[in-house]
């Protein structure tokens, strides 16, 4: 943010005009030599002020303006307002999302003991690898390593980055559950690769979106795990082909600039809603999918059918989260630019 300095009087310009009469004018005098106070105050005085005075007295009255604003109580106002917003937010998602979602609770009398488990585990997971995936994007921002590979070549970035988490998933999803030296070396490395693909929007967006985006990223998430938890069993297994057939849409539409020509702007707006509000929309499904897999499977485990594996459970949700963060970033870079 760049700041303008602005001088609230010009000094030199004033002494400047009264200069020709200084040497006759009583009133500059007056100011620049002591007298007695009958003289200082007499009429020829203060029927004709110099501007050198009028300049000085607005000064200090400025002075004083500014030094009886209070800024910090303002700012310390905002911040309290936007916090109550956002939690606002966040419980009013939460109710509405289970009155519109979940009207139909489970018939067994809750979750057991070993899906809550399982589920924890899962999250808390998915929360370790979020925090990494975070803290290697900002490393590398900070260091200026992705800005110089972006300069280099960014399809390479892209490309190679896209290859690699592709690569060390297939890794992680196939490493067995009891070989933990690979299968955590696999999935931090994945989380790696999903921090290198996110680290470009750190240049382009302000950090103040970016921390609203990741609020209302766990907002939407939070209410959308909790209707999955507690809805009936496999109520919304169904929506695996759907959502396949979403997702292909939506990228799709995401490719529609690279093979469109720039003069149809009201068919790349039509792609660019579809990208952002469809996927939004097919994400936040494949959320309520994904919790309501992984408590399919945590009673498949407990029946002996499958392994644990709440690693392979946690990208899920990871690839959930930052795909949904992404077009949170986007819609608020949006909504700031057409507010300028």
């Amino acid at each position: 943010m760049a700041f303008t300095m602005r001088q609230p009087l010009r000094l030199g310009t004033s002494i400047a005009a009264a200069s020709k009469g200084a040497f006759k004018s009583s009133t500059v005098r007056s100011f620049h030599y002591t007298k007695p106070a009958s003289n200082f105050f007499s009429a020829k005085t203060t029927s004709s002020p110099s501007a050198l005075a009028k300049a000085r007295n607005a000064f200090r009255n400025s002075r004083r303006t500014y030094m009886n604003q209070p800024a910090i109580p303002a700012a310390n106002a905002t911040l309290i307002q936007k916090l109550a917003v956002g939690g606002a937010m966040i419980v009013g998602g939460v109710i509405a999302t289970n009155l519109v979602f979940n009207r139909e609770t489970r018939e067994d009398g809750g979750m057991p003991a070993y899906e809550r488990e399982y589920l924890n585990e899962t999250f808390m997971h998915t929360g370790l690898g979020v925090g990494i995936i975070g803290l290697s994007a900002r490393a590398m921002f900070q260091s200026g390593f992705m800005y110089r590979m972006m300069a280099t070549n960014p399809w390479i970035v892209m490309i190679g980055g896209l290859g690699l988490s592709i690569g060390t998933m297939m890794g992680t999803r196939a490493t067995s559950p009891d070989n933990y030296v690979q299968k955590y070396g696999l999935w931090s490395a994945f989380n790696v690769t999903q921090g290198a693909l996110l680290a470009p929007l750190l240049f382009m967006a302000p950090p103040a979106i970016i921390a609203r985006a990741g609020l209302y990223t766990i907002a939407m998430m939070g209410s959308i795990s909790f209707v999955g938890a507690t809805a009936k069993q496999e109520k919304y297994l169904y929506l695996g082909g759907p959502l396949l057939a979403g997702v292909a849409i939506v990228a799709v539409s995401g490719f529609a600039p690279l093979v469109l020509p720039a003069t149809a702007v009201r068919t790349l707006a039509f792609t660019e809603n579809i990208w952002l509000w469809g996927g939004l929309a097919v994400f936040g499904g494949f959320t309520l999918y994904d919790v309501q897999k992984i408590l399919a499977h945590a009673r498949m485990a407990q029946q002996g059918l499958i392994r644990k594996d709440a690693v392979n459970e946690s990208m899920s949700l990871e690839l959930d989260f930052l795909n949904i963060f992404i077009r949170m970033v986007q819609i608020l870079m949006m909504q700031q630019g057409r507010r300028k």
